[in-house]
Formats: C-alpha cells, sequence, structure tokens
C-alpha cells in the first residue's frame, strides 16, 4: 500500500480504524526527513496490510504539536489505536522492518492491561501540594 499523506482531520480516524498504523513526522527541509523517505516507502510496499502515513509538519503544525513533535523525523508506531512506539531519528531499512514485526507481534491484551495498570496507578499517586 503506497504512504498517504495525514492531516489533522485524518489522523485520528486512521489511527483509530486500522490495525497497525506507522507515522512519518517529516519536513521538506529535513535532511534526515528526505533520507528515510524512501526506506518508508519500501517498507509501505512490503507490508500492504500496514498504513503507512506521513504527516508534513510545517503544513500540520497544530497536529505535529499535539502529538508532541519536537524533532524531526519521528516515527510513531500505533496498534489498534494506541501508541506503541514513537522515536525521533530515521531508521534503516532493517530496523524498520524489526519494528514492523515487533508491532505485528505485540500481545494486545497484555498492552491493554499494562496501558490499564499504569492509567490506575496514576490515578491513584497523591497529589502534591
Amino acid at each position: 500500500m503506497p504512504t498517504i499523506d495525514l492531516t489533522e482531520a485524518t489522523f485520528g480516524t486512521t489511527v483509530e480504524e486500522n490495525g497497525i498504523v506507522l507515522v512519518d513526522f517529516w519536513a521538506a527541509w529535513c535532511g534526515p526527513c528526505r533520507q528515510f523517505a524512501p526506506t518508508f516507502t519500501a517498507s509501505s510496499e512490503k507490508h500492504p496490510d500496514v498504513v503507512f502515513g506521513k504527516v508534513d509538519t510545517e503544513a500540520e503544525q497544530r497536529l505535529a504539536g499535539a502529538a508532541g513533535i519536537s524533532s524531526i523525523p519521528t516515527l510513531m508506531g500505533f496498534r489498534d489505536g494506541i501508541l506503541v512506539f514513537s522515536q525521533a531519528g530515521a531508521l534503516p531499512p532493517a530496523a524498520l522492518e524489526q519494528l514492523v514485526t515487533a508491532i505485528e507481534d505485540l500481545d494486545m491484551d497484555d498492552v491493554r492491561r499494562r496501558l490499564a495498570e499504569s492509567e490506575q496507578a496514576s490515578a491513584e499517586a497523591p497529589v502534591a501540594d
């Protein structure tokens, strides 16, 4: 599947309505972003069951801000609407393939359980005065 451009209007539904979504936050002026683009595109062609989305941080500044992007390229991985990976920096092809495999192999019941435990612990933590 070819990469798709994501916007503030399409980001949420894309992440929520697809099993695995990898998102590349990039900008045209960014050398490492331009170097990573062919790797990202090649991986999208190998994995038609994964959505590969790109967010142009210049055109989508509010979305980049909401995602907490402070360095580009930044790659985020979502599975079943849950953020399971986020890292700044371009990945080499082998590392990107390992990432796709790792996300595919996740035990999502375990991920959801750990997320719920973390949220419960945060809710129960005492508030400092």
